[in-house]
């Protein structure tokens, strides 16, 4: 770090380059330190920030479905990844999606771009002592770091494991057995559906419980939980016959237009790319042999002859017990200038990550001039994981995606689930305006 830096931010994933992007344009001159290419990560493949490694979709856009809610909060923050993703959105239906290339060359771009952020390619292996530090180094954070990290927080790290779908190449998809839905036709219909009867599931999940996986490499050693929401689809169906067919197999909604009804169970595929050349299979993250892939996926409808240009893959997600070490506004408890943000933090999701970065970008910044670091209502999406990630009481604690759970119920809890799910929605936007304001955080 140089004398001329204010801020010194680790890791250039969605967080630390949101962090980065916010407390830049607030005029503090930050230090972004990324270790790619020099040191690779297991599952990263190029030398761009925020590089989406999992799926390219950030969730529903729908205003009142908690995704669309963050992201409208985050809208109205002046979120750098957003933006991003909007720009380079493809089409999928109500949620928004992301050719990800582009996505993460476009945040390279803007960040590299900004006066005040240096990007310093070198990997830091201890967290410096002295001055603002936001740490949003992820979740394969390296081995020397993950390391000091344990030493300074006194707590051993806690882990899951994390798994990529594979991506198939359009033109290699038998579109004679598929068609085109969203489900309830919400949308344009962006998604290829290959209908699967009963006899052809219960083949495809006989095969797919048994085939052959991949052993958990060296640095995936440790602690084998699997995050819930990210389950491999072999470990979910191992749960039951029906687990798929209840799960991102469900066909409810997705009626095939040449027998006028649901399937017995269905798998998507959905937009990878903005020149409409690949499709990722929704859901189908996996840890099985890369043969084993080719060979199960072959037993679905339109799939026999699919060229699969990545296959599915796991990976080690790490994060530290935060409710025991964050306040809210994502200090750590016992060094004000020490700022966590990310998935680290356990904030799940590419928009939980960038939530997170943005917070600790504004705060870190905030300290930087002089004024107290600040968290929004709990009435607030983006309050309410900052308040589940700094005091839940879930032991032992596990990261969250943005749900409408974890909001309080609207006054007097009147109506059905739509009405009370609008209440919530307008509740959040106005009180976090009420928040801008009386803290004047967009300054």
């Amino acid at each position: 770090m140089q004398p001329t830096d204010d801020i010194t931010i680790i890791g250039a994933g969605l967080a630390g380059s949101e962090a980065a992007w916010q407390a830049a344009s607030r005029g503090a001159r930050v230090a972004l330190y990324e270790m790619r290419p020099q040191i690779p990560t297991p599952a990263h493949r190029s030398a761009d920030l925020a590089e989406l490694v999992c799926s390219n979709s950030f969730g529903s856009s729908q205003p009142e479905r908690a995704p669309g809610m963050l992201k409208c909060e985050l809208r109205m923050l002046h979120s750098l990844i957003l933006h991003c993703a909007e720009e380079t959105a493809v089409p999928a239906g109500s949620a928004l999606a992301v050719d990800r290339e582009r996505f993460a060359k476009a945040v390279t771009e803007a960040v590299s771009a900004h006066p005040n952020i240096r990007i310093i390619r070198e990997e830091i292996r201890e967290l410096p002592r002295e001055g603002i530090v936001i740490c949003a180094s992820g979740p394969l954070t390296s081995d020397a770091l993950a390391e000091d990290i344990r030493r300074l927080v006194g707590q051993e790290a806690l882990a899951f494991y994390d798994a990529m779908a594979p991506i198939a190449a359009y033109d290699s998809i038998d579109r004679s057995k598929t068609y085109r839905a969203t489900r309830y036709g919400r949308g344009d219909a962006d998604y290829i559906c290959c209908p699967l009867d009963e006899d052809q599931y219960a083949a495809f999940v006989r095969e797919l419980v048994h085939a052959e996986r991949h052993p958990l490499r060296d640095f995936e050693l440790g602690d084998k939980r699997f995050f819930e929401a990210c389950l491999p689809v072999e470990v979910l169906a191992a749960r039951g016959p029906l687990a798929l067919a209840y799960g991102p197999m469900r066909p409810r909604g997705l009626r095939d237009p040449h027998t006028g009804h649901n399937p017995f169970a269905v798998a998507q595929l959905r937009q990878d790319n903005l020149a409409g050349t690949l499709f990722n299979l929704v859901g189908f993250q996996t840890n099985l042999l890369w043969g084993e892939q080719k060979r199960v996926l072959s037993l679905i409808p339109g799939l026999e002859h699919a060229e699969w240009v990545r296959y599915g893959q796991m990976h080690r997600n790490t994060f530290i017990n935060s409710p025991e070490l964050l306040a809210p506004t994502l200090q750590w408890r016992n060094r004000e200038a020490l700022f966590f943000a990310g998935q680290i933090t356990g904030t799940e999701g590419y928009m939980g990550s960038t939530a997170s970065g943005l917070m600790a970008g504004i705060n870190a910044a905030r300290l930087w001039q002089g004024l107290s670091p600040t968290a929004p209502p709990a009435t607030t999406m983006l309050g309410a994981l900052l308040t589940y990630i700094s005091a839940s009481p879930e032991r032992p604690f596990q990261p969250m995606k943005a749900n409408l759970g974890l909001l309080p119920l609207p006054e007097g809890g009147q109506g059905d689930h739509h009405q009370q799910q609008r209440a919530l929605a307008a509740r959040a936007e106005a009180d976090l305006r009420v928040w801008l304001g009386r803290y004047q955080v967009l300054g």
